[in-house]
């Protein structure tokens, strides 16, 4: 064995056949552990190990990998905790299934929502094959010890290899307790180790949804209404089945309102091969109805969203008296900010492949985030039992929650069963930016009172913007108190007059989660008002920060009046610690050499926001040359993520949150004029290229002794108002509005 293992299915079962026999440990969660296998319908066991008598360790993911190194980082907990030998491990994908518990690959959670759970599962292993040593031996348990994929009894120099034990556990039941490894004894945890899948993604070997090749398989691309929410209204296919390779066209059932992960409508072309897909569907003529959202323009619809904004909204959060704190303000500060919709635009856009069996049932092969969200909604696309639909995970060519959508795999599963054939729909770039799932558009407005000393004595936020909700309900029309706690309500602040409001909305287009969400133009606003506050009260922006975060204490919202989920988990476990808070506004300054004397036309501007259970710092250090252009020379980035399972993964996630958010900072903007996305590709929806990339991404890793925290979102929210906060110290002019190419100085 020379590292982890890739297996197909079919390998696995030829591994794991008669001819080897094995020890499965399975959790339950919320019952006995020792009620998993049982059969009883109740039971919804996490199966995640597996240890076979041939002295190999098979370690299911139940994650998706799209690049963050997710197929690494889960094995090394349950690895270390079992005290398995990393060159006897195999590792295999899950399929979507309930029994794994959430599989949603989405919001920085396969860490920190299951780090305990993963560490459970490797600890139930080990402490069975020690008991099963023990009971072979004669000997009391606690004489015994695990390592290195081997039990121990240091007295007698007795040694049994994990293999050799099988037998003998398998017999016993799952302990309903365990004790978890001394954090000084990890061999993998917060260590830095190669990734498992790193040399395939490098070598050109690893297979992505879009690689999926089925026999007999028909490609097909589909012609989608250029409007959201538009339907065919007659469609005249016979140029495109004169195409070399076209096979049929079939028209797709109409889009559902609202959309949830449905099919969008819209006609597909079905072919022997992708290029004559794409050619007939080129030749179709379509006649529409565009629908209600043919009158939807960006332009006039944020000139609304900020009209909204500067009305009284609804209160989300109230604190002290802040119409009597303004009245009696020395100063008072006023702040626009606005944020485009924006596209995820992921280098492999979404794929999924779909075969029908004959009893009905369907295989789907997909670059997705959810597969049991995938297994929902093609059975409801198909009208089956979802026990009917098998989900095989692929790898994934970038996701930031764009594939933890259904509706691509939806549309490859009903095609498949509409035409009696395994069937591949690959999205083109144009299809995924102009008929994806855009991050919501955004109006904020601020307002600030500041004393004779500088102190801000007052603070009103509100923020107008169409919700996800929109995607499963008519009825939303307006922020949900879920999206307002992503960076507005969990403001750290210790003001002592602070009220937080919403504005209604309604959406024109399907708004989805992208990576950080609704933290993107909520820290974009309270990071770079926080900047101009400090310059009007004469301080630095980086003392002004220490300033406003107040004495360290554990900030409670709900105290406040308000709802917050805290990202699903405790607030006594994950607090708001300003005390972590300050420590990283220290230690960002510190590695940027904040206060320095800085060449002309330099500028540092510095951020901080915690989201998804962690805090980020930024400072970003830009030039503005002779033509008025801003450069970013320099990005230093600090993270407090509690405990770091792989270092090296997280210092990457940094770069690339740094690379993504100046991306949206500079660039980013997805616009509608009637109706229609004039975005398409690169060359419209750009991303940032080696030639306006920094100089250098500094990262520094916080070492705190705390439950581990969010990595994949939480580095891109201070990015752009650290970059917006540098420019205004280079030059003098304020930017309010993103991107920053709107303003013609990129």
């Amino acid at each position: 064995m020379n590292g982890l293992q890739k297996l197909s299915r079919r390998e696995f079962l030829q591994k794991t056949g008669v001819a080897s026999g094995g020890l499965v440990f399975a959790m339950t969660l919320g019952m006995p552990r020792g009620a998993a296998g049982t059969g009883a319908a109740s039971v919804a066991p996490n199966v995640y190990v597996n240890v076979r008598d041939d002295d190999i360790v098979e370690i299911y993911c139940h994650r998706s990998e799209m690049g963050q190194g997710i197929r690494t980082s889960l094995p090394q907990v349950i690895a270390d905790e079992l005290e398995a030998d990393w060159e006897r491990i195999e590792l295999l994908q899950a399929l979507g299934d309930p029994k794994y518990g959430d599989q949603n690959t989405d919001g920085s959670t396969s860490i920190r929502k299951h780090f305990d759970l993963l560490r459970t599962a490797g600890a139930s292993a080990r402490e069975m094959l020690v008991a099963a040593a023990a009971l072979e031996w004669g000997v009391p348990a606690s004489e015994l010890v695990a390592r290195n994929h081997a039990v121990y009894h240091e007295t007698s120099g007795r040694s049994a290899a994990f293999g050799d034990l099988v037998a003998t556990a398998a017999e016993l039941e799952v302990p309903e307790q365990v004790t978890f490894k001394d954090p000084a004894d990890y061999r993998y945890i917060g260590k830095s180790m190669d990734l498992v899948d790193g040399v395939a993604m490098t070598t050109g070997t690893a297979m992505y949804g879009t690689d999926t090749v089925l026999p007999g398989m028909l490609y097909a691309s589909i012609e989608r209404c250029p409007v959201y929410g538009g339907t065919v209204k007659s469609v005249d296919d016979a140029a495109a089945l004169k195409v070399a390779g076209v096979k049929q066209v079939v028209k797709m059932p109409d889009g559902t309102s609202p959309p949830g992960y449905n099919p969008l409508g819209g006609v597909a072309v079905l072919a022997t091969n992708s290029w004559s897909a794409e050619q007939g569907r080129k030749a179709l003529a379509i006649d529409w109805d565009t629908g209600l959202n043919a009158e939807y323009d960006s332009e006039s619809y944020r000139r609304q969203l900020v009209d909204t904004s500067h009305k009284d909204g609804k209160t989300v959060m109230n604190r002290g008296d802040v119409q009597a704190a303004f009245e009696n303000a020395g100063r008072v500060i006023e702040a626009d900010y606005y944020a485009p919709h924006l596209s995820h635009a992921p280098m492999e856009p979404p794929a999924a492949s779909a075969m029908m069996h004959d009893d009905g049932s369907v295989e789907i092969w997909a670059a997705t985030q959810d597969p049991q969200s995938v297994q929902g909604t093609v059975a409801t696309v198909l009208g089956i039992d979802k026990s009917q639909v098998k989900v095989n995970v692929t790898l994934l060519g970038g996701g930031f929650g764009r594939k933890s959508k259904a509706d691509f795999s939806a549309e490859a599963a009903w095609l498949a069963k509409q035409t009696g054939k395994p069937v591949k729909v690959s999205w083109s770039r144009e299809d995924d930016i102009r008929h994806g799932y855009y991050h919501s558009v955004s109006a904020q407005y601020l307002k600030g009172a500041l004393d004779d000393k500088g102190n801000t004595t007052a603070w009103l936020h509100r923020s107008v913007f169409p919700s996800i909700g929109s995607t499963f309900s008519a009825e939303a029309t307006g922020p949900g108190i879920f999206e307002l706690g992503l960076g507005m309500i969990d403001n750290p602040f210790a003001i002592p007059n602070m009220r937080l409001e919403s504005g209604d909305a309604k959406a024109h287009v399907r708004i989805g989660w992208l990576r950080s969400v609704c933290n993107i133009y909520h820290a974009f606003a309270v990071c770079s008002f926080a900047d101009e506050l400090a310059h009007e009260a004469g301080a630095d922006p980086r003392d002004y920060l220490l300033r406003l975060a107040g004495p360290s204490r554990k900030v409670v919202p709900a105290d406040d009046g308000a709802e917050y989920s805290n990202y699903g988990q405790s607030l006594d476990v994950h607090p708001i610690d300003t005390a972590r808070y300050k420590a990283v506004v220290e230690k960002v300054s510190a590695m940027a050499g904040w206060g320095r004397e800085l060449p002309d036309g330099h500028g540092l501007g510095i951020a901080v926001h915690r989201s998804f259970l962690s805090t980020v710092g930024a400072v970003a250090e830009v030039r503005v040359d002779g033509k008025g252009k801003l450069h970013v020379e320099q990005l230093w980035l600090a993270i407090d993520a509690g405990l770091v399972v792989n270092p090296d993964r997280v210092v990457a996630q940094m770069e690339g949150a740094g690379i993504f958010g100046m991306s949206l900072a500079l660039h980013g903007e997805i616009t509608a004029k009637d109706g229609v996305i004039e975005q398409g590709n690169y060359d419209t929806y750009p991303v940032i290229r080696m030639s306006e990339a920094p100089k250098a991404i500094n990262v520094h890793i916080m070492e705190v002794d705390a439950p581990p925290g969010g990595v994949g979102e939480p580095g891109v929210p201070p990015v752009a108002p650290a970059i917006v906060n540098a420019y205004f110290a280079a030059s003098g002019k304020r930017v309010r509005e993103l991107p920053l190419k709107k303003i013609g100085v990129v």
